[in-house]
């Protein structure tokens, strides 16, 4: 090759990468504005009911929905017998056989029995491979004449809760909706081996809804302590809980009469930002007692429970605790922590 060739091919490849760069951040760019949902499901009912929330939260036309499986590495071809070029034809045309396909298929199931019927959307098949992986990842994209999207992803990952991360990473999203888990482990123990659904909640970039059978109660009680970084989520709760129409409750909770000035004082700036709003609120609550205990009971009767996440790391989080973990953890309906 000469001198001339080489730069040519350089200068060439110079310009693609430009050119793929710039297609991503107008990719990205348009994804910031809209509400985008990862809803992840591993073919239990606790994943339907993740799917059931982001059918329900996903009400304007703003709104895309994808629908996310992770499989790890190459289980489930070999294995099989089935030949990975028949198994990806058979993805693409022949009504999503494949193991773990066939959770995404019962997915579009729920969505239709949600009102989201994608049958007469236009649709596209993306693959990539990932991971040195035959069947790598893999995607169905559907889109309405009015702009909505839903997507079926098939994700290949090491494990699951990375695999979830990972797929955060390609978006953005603005909320991550898992469905409860069979156990949680206290902050010691899942420092050495937390669940997927306590990897995520705790370490997500974005929002996370941890999705309780609560669908047919009401209302989102939103939990202050007057924070800076407790108003930001009040916010953008209440935008959310007006958006799917359902009514807003602020609550904080002092530990002791000393307390429970500043615990109404954070009720009061939170009910005065969501006036400034035009945003209603059904009723503002301070109480004195456990705050776990009281977000707990007192939150059990609402559709969500709404917590503002503390920042801290695994680390702290081992010395400190975390509030908004626990109230996952414990709550008996379903819980948004907030990021």
């Amino acid at each position: 090759m000469s001198v001339f060739d080489f730069f040519r091919r350089t200068e060439l490849s110079d310009r693609q990468e430009a050119a793929v760069m710039k297609t991503f951040s107008t990719l990205r760019a348009h994804r910031r504005s809209r509400f985008r949902i990862l809803a992840c499901i591993d073919g239990s009912e606790a994943g339907d009911m993740a799917v059931r929330f982001a059918a329900r939260f996903a009400v304007s036309n703003n709104c895309d929905i994808i629908i996310l499986h992770v499989r790890p590495i190459d289980q489930g071809l070999h294995s099989g017998g089935l030949q990975v070029r028949l198994a990806r034809q058979n993805m693409i045309d022949a009504g999503f056989e494949l193991p773990g396909v066939k959770y995404l298929k019962h997915a579009l199931d729920v969505l239709k029995e949600e009102g989201i019927d994608v049958s007469g959307w236009q649709s596209a098949t993306a693959h990539e491979n990932a991971w040195g992986d035959a069947a790598g990842d893999t995607k169905v994209e559907y889109q309405s004449a009015d702009g909505r999207t839903v997507v079926l992803k098939l994700k290949t990952a090491p494990d699951v809760a990375g695999g979830i991360l990972d797929q955060y990473e390609l978006g953005p999203y603005n909320l991550i909706i898992l469905g409860e888990p069979s156990r949680w482990r206290s902050e010691f123990m899942s420092f050495f081996d937390a669940g997927i659904v306590q990897t995520v909640a705790t370490v997500a970039p974005c929002s996370v809804l941890v999705a309780r059978n609560s669908l047919e109660k009401r209302g989102f009680f939103i939990c202050t302590d007057g924070s800076s970084r407790s108003l930001q989520a009040v916010r953008r709760a209440a935008v959310l809980a007006t958006v799917i129409g359902e009514h807003v409750t602020l609550f904080s909770v002092a530990p002791d009469e000393i307390a429970k000035p500043a615990a109404e004082e954070a009720v009061a700036n939170a009910k005065a930002l969501l006036k400034a709003m035009k945003v209603d609120v059904a009723e503002a609550k301070a109480v004195v007692g456990n705050v776990l205990e009281e977000i707990v009971e007192r939150g059990s009767l609402y559709k969500v429970i709404v917590v503002t996440d503390e920042g801290r790391s695994r680390i702290q989080r081992l010395f400190k605790g975390s509030l908004a973990t626990e109230s996952v953890r414990r709550a008996r309906t379903s819980v948004l922590d907030v990021r």
